[in-house]
């Protein structure tokens, strides 16, 4: 039982650090393509055919 005491904690402040890191790279705009998302629905390839070069 004296484990929990242990394991309980250090698991708050892991899940804390990864919530904290989502949280970072939202608000550093990580997941934004905006520019990326207006050239794919344009484009007449799709992502899973090969390069014909």
């Amino acid at each position: 039982m004296n484990i929990l005491a242990i394991l309980i904690p250090v698991s708050l402040v892991l899940g804390g650090l990864g919530l904290a890191a989502f949280f970072w790279s939202i608000k550093n705009h990580q997941y934004d393509d905006p520019k990326g998302n207006a050239e794919r629905i344009l484009s007449d390839r799709f992502d899973d055919e090969p390069d014909k070069d």
